[in-house]
């Protein structure tokens, strides 16, 4: 018997039923246990007043160190970039689409859109990517599930909202996808698109279980940006996109630091031989694509945000 712990949406319920029912076809046992963490409770504040550090992992590893749990399935971008010692990220399946999508009732593009516009999303990394682009645009902040997002789409609450591409593909959503915005433009997130199971330190027989779904691929490109995002010190208040990908037999790894106001945006891009692909010299990558961006100076934006974090919090919804 396996015990995997889920958040409650429909994203992430298919997101767990997915291992579920690779381990099942392994001829394992398996069960769901829904578990309701803070980010799910509390949906009436923006993220960045809320802080995002634990916020849809906290109970979920509560359950996991108790023991209710065997292993938590999450969208990766969503656990913190270093784990504590008593767990351990178990399996990387093979990544889904990483990108940034677009949607919009009246518009096919996001350069069509009007003087003005308002756009919906949850996501200061987005906001400020977009505000770089488009400072004419109003930006609200827009939480809740993805039936709860399109749906204030619909309801005309906005001209038009960014999402994940890859929780809308996962839920069969795709065809309300005008776009997707190229990794270029709109950098993801360290481990957008990936999920990443977790399970207690020294489990091995958990993670036996989990050995097939691997990807080393995505293990290697999830590991090098989460080493990334931990040597800036992100956090909340700080616009980080941190993207590694492999094109034509190359790996290439992106990184962006924003000023939460679109002011302001450093990015660095640089490519990796193809025979790197040990977690060391992901980890080793990663961190030198930090100290790029650092020098490039991501710093003086990440001391204001900073400074700014501790006078008090960012209105992401501005």
């Amino acid at each position: 018997m396996i015990r995997i712990g889920t958040r409650g949406s429909a994203l992430a319920r298919w997101q767990a039923a997915f291992v579920a029912d690779h381990l099942r076809a392994h001829g394992h046992t398996v069960v769901l246990e829904v578990v309701t963490t803070a980010g799910d409770r509390v949906r009436h504040l923006p993220f960045a007043q809320v802080g995002n550090k634990g916020i849809f992992t906290k109970e979920i590893d509560e359950a996991l160190e108790s023991g209710r749990i065997d292993l938590a399935v999450h969208s990766l971008k969503d656990l913190p970039s270093e784990l504590p010692s008593r767990f351990t990220l178990a399996c990387v399946p093979r990544r889904a689409d990483p990108r940034d999508a677009f949607l919009a009732r009246q518009h096919a593009t996001f350069a069509s859109l009007p003087q003005g516009a308002t756009v919906g999303t949850s996501s200061i990394r987005r906001q400020s990517l977009l505000r770089a682009q488009r400072p004419d645009l109003h930006l609200i902040e827009l939480r809740g599930n993805v039936d709860t997002r399109l749906r204030k789409l619909e309801q005309a609450s906005c001209d038009a909202i960014v999402l994940a591409a890859a929780g809308l593909d996962r839920l069969g959503l795709e065809e309300n996808i005008r776009e997707r915005f190229p990794v270029e433009q709109m950098c993801p997130a360290a481990g957008q698109g990936a999920l990443g199971i977790e399970c207690r330190a020294g489990e091995e027989k958990i993670q036996r279980a989990l050995a097939t779904l691997e990807h080393p691929d995505s293990r290697f490109a999830v590991t090098l940006e989460r080493a990334a995002l931990a040597a800036l010190e992100g956090g909340c208040h700080v616009p980080i996109g941190v993207h590694c990908f492999r094109r034509e037999g190359e790996w290439t790894a992106l990184g962006v630091v924003a000023a939460p106001d679109g002011t302001r945006v450093v990015r660095y891009a640089m490519a990796l031989p193809d025979e790197t692909l040990s977690a060391a010299d992901a980890v080793s990558a990663g961190r030198m694509l930090a100290a790029r961006l650092l020098i490039a100076g991501a710093g003086e934006i990440l001391h204001a945000a900073a400074t700014s974090a501790q006078s008090g919090p960012v209105d992401a919804g501005a």
